[in-house]
């Protein structure tokens, strides 16, 4: 509530002594002008003036005027007390309500991302027989495109055809808008190829629409066509959002061109432009171009310094990232859920336990403790350091876990060799009601197959698509041909592969071979290799893993046959890796690498 001991408004004094002195069976407009009452809403926000008008109101019988009651439901709104705009509204009589009410009522259950209850109240409005306008349409089509679901929005669009609004330049806009968020970008277009006026929302909602739905081309087609325009002057949101595509599609080239454009514009000062060319860059593997740019900024953003994070993670540059991130602290900069999850994910990758543990005090001291996305990123991080006790006494104190918390956990279970345990904790899931997801069933079905319990994995299996509504896809297919093999079942294993409703993949196939290689089957070996030779000729293992089992069975010619393969296809096996963290800093190192100053 806001406070009541705020300096009293001399426009609402002026009000009360015009309400006080009030002269009996004169009319309501000899006292208050709807545009007087209307600025005077706009420029308060306190409560108590609010019940103080209501009552005089309410003493006079006001409120059965249509533009007192609705500015009164505002007010009630900008408060902060819209549940008293609701309790207004339904002890208001039907007759007093008009369009303006509903569409009032309809905008601030938008505002506070109560979707449903505003298309409610929109069906509510028409079974009424007041009739939209187009206000109102602006207020409900954003709702339909929350929700997401295409036919809302079609059942709207037809009411804007019928009452004859589709010609109003910001509905149309805001049908432009709905589509590209319902994922109907070619009713999207054919709105938009219909509109006998655009603006620069117009256009800026078919970027944002085909940018949304991934039509990174078409984005760029679009934004080719507003340059143009004579009449219409692109602005950040428009350069921010192709900037988008031309990351997410790789075109360095186009995006570069748009940077030119930027600049020609005189918006490349503008933070919010300038960190989408910097992640542009970092997306199209171009981080020196980004990081010079990032070196010009005099006042940086939380974002510039994640845009640039991000880059280094991207390209494995994991020890950078992690002084970058205290460089972003030494400048004052507070990080934010992405900065940490960031810095996590290097600290991770380098499984520094120290490093973690310093990150994991920055997230305490900046209250982010209770953020889903850090604490997820937290438990995948001492999991990966090999503190899986640190890891679960994170996930113990986190409160309202998400299905990704739980997950995680029983992940890093599951790569700890701890399986009953990851199984336990899939099962308190479910008791607790979160539903499962597809990853959910990736560690749990691991989990079955390093422990044994193929019935059990067989029934969690099915369980997938039966009660879950989850198809399996090619990791789950990988895990139960594994459950199988380790069982010794490799003709089972074999049979679930080739009866397999999609097409099997490397990690399908790579499962069996690895079945083969344990129990000494050469021959279904060789003929799974021959499969994952097609499918990934490039892979070192599957030719390495074939010698060693003919070198086994005292085949050395077919083992020699498989090296001359590698080399005729040029296949080297990779130099495997490994860190060494001393003090506060992580060394890498490769096999027989001989380049640190302190080796003997």
């Amino acid at each position: 509530m806001n406070s009541c001991k705020s300096t009293f408004n001399p426009n609402f004094n002026l009000l009360l002594k015009l309400l006080r002195s009030k002269v009996p069976n004169t009319p309501v407009s000899s006292y208050i002008t709807p545009t007087y009452l209307n600025s005077l809403i706009n420029r308060s926000s306190n409560y108590k003036h609010a019940t103080q008008i209501h009552s005089k109101f309410i003493t006079y019988n006001f409120l059965s005027v249509s533009f007192i009651f609705n500015n009164l439901l505002n007010l009630y709104a900008k408060c902060g007390h819209f549940n008293k705009s609701l309790t207004l509204f339904k002890n208001i009589q039907d007759e007093y309500k008009d369009v303006i009410t509903y569409t009032s009522v309809i905008t601030h259950f938008s505002k506070c991302s109560e979707c449903c209850k505003a298309l409610i109240f929109f069906k509510k409005m028409t079974s009424s027989c007041v009739l939209p306008n187009e206000y109102t349409f602006s207020a409900v089509l954003p709702v339909c495109g929350e929700i997401g679901v295409v036919c809302n929005g079609e059942q709207v669009h037809c009411l804007i055809l019928k009452h004859g609004f589709v010609l109003y330049l910001f509905v149309g806009s805001a049908l432009v808008d709905m589509y590209g968020k319902c994922g109907d970008m070619r009713l999207g277009k054919k709105v938009f190829d219909e509109m006998s006026e655009r603006n620069l929302v117009s256009w800026n909602s078919m970027i944002t629409g085909f940018l949304r739905n991934e039509m990174y081309d078409d984005a760029v087609g679009v934004f080719k066509e507003v340059v143009g325009v004579k009449c219409v002057v692109p602005n950040q949101v428009t350069f921010s959002s192709v900037l988008s595509a031309c990351g997410n599609m790789g075109g360095l080239d186009i995006g570069r061109q748009v940077h030119g454009v930027v600049v020609k514009y005189g918006l490349v000062s503008v933070a919010y432009v300038k960190n989408s060319i910097m992640d542009m860059y970092v997306k199209c593997g171009f981080l020196e171009d980004a990081y010079k740019l990032f070196r010009t900024i005099e006042y940086r953003d939380v974002v510039a310094w994640n845009v640039i994070a991000l880059g280094f993670v991207q390209k494995g540059k994991f020890e950078v990232a992690w002084n970058f991130f205290w460089d972003m602290r030494r400048e004052g900069v507070s990080p934010d859920e992405v900065s940490f999850s960031s810095v996590l994910h290097a600290v991770a990758s380098i499984a520094a336990l120290e490093h973690g543990s310093l990150v994991h005090n920055q997230v305490i001291k900046t209250g982010f403790g209770y953020n889903l996305c850090t604490v997820n990123s937290l438990i995948k991080m001492y999991a990966k350091c090999g503190s899986l006790a640190d890891a679960h006494r994170v996930f113990v104190e986190c409160k309202g876990r998400n299905v990704v918390t739980w997950t995680t956990m029983i992940s890093a279970f599951q790569q700890h060799g701890s399986a009953y345990q990851a199984i336990e904790l899939f099962k308190n899931m479910l008791e607790e009601g979160i539903k499962p997801s597809y990853i959910t069933f990736v560690s749990v079905l691991s989990a079955c197959s390093h422990t044994g319990r193929v019935d059990e994995g067989l029934y969690y299996f099915n369980a997938m698509s039966e009660q879950h509504n989850i198809n399996p896809g090619h990791e789950h297919y990988a895990c139960m041909v594994d459950l199988l093999s380790r069982a010794g079942r490799l003709g089972e294993a074999k049979n679930f592969v080739e009866s397999m409703p999609i097409e099997p993949g490397a990690s399908v196939w790579g499962a069996l071979f690895g079945a083969c290689y344990r129990f000494g089957n050469l021959e279904m070996g060789v003929e799974v290799a021959e499969r994952l030779f097609e499918i990934e000729p490039d892979n070192p293992g599957n030719y390495v893993l074939l010698c060693n089992m003919y070198t086994r069975n005292g085949r050395a010619k077919e083992a020699s046959e498989v090296r001359r393969l590698m080399g005729s296809k040029r296949v080297t096996k990779k130099l495997g890796t490994a860190g060494l963290t001393l003090r506060t800093n992580t060394h890498m190192f490769t096999t027989n690498d001989r380049t640190y100053n302190r080796t003997n």
